[in-house]
Order: structure tokens, then sequence, then C-alpha cells
């Protein structure tokens, strides 16, 4: 069984607990390679590289 509501929550009150749904500031780190700013535990676009090792080819 569900959970029954004693009574209607007013649209107020819904929007004010939905309020706090809000996006974050990305998180992002230098690349240890080229000083390029990338999000962590991701190959850089700029570089290729993950964890000091070429993982992808980048064409110049």
């Amino acid at each position: 069984m569900s959970i029954c509501p004693k009574n209607k929550s007013s649209k107020g009150h819904r929007d004010q607990r939905r309020a706090n749904w809000k996006m974050g500031v990305m998180n992002l780190v230098k690349c240890p390679k080229c000083g390029e700013l990338m999000m962590p535990h991701r190959v850089c676009k700029n570089c290729g590289t993950y964890n000091k090792k070429e993982i992808v080819k980048v064409a110049d």
C-alpha cells in the first residue's frame, strides 16, 4: 500500500519543496599533461590522455 496524504498540500508548499532541485556548478580539474580544464575521471578532450596514459589519438 502507498502512503495517503491526510490533507491536500497547497501549490505554494509543493513548490517550496521542489525549489531546491537545482543544478550545481560542474567540478573541473586541470589535466596533468596539457593543463586544460576537464571533468574528473574522464579522458581529456584536448590531448586524449587519462591517468597520464594516451587513450585517444587526437589529430592536431
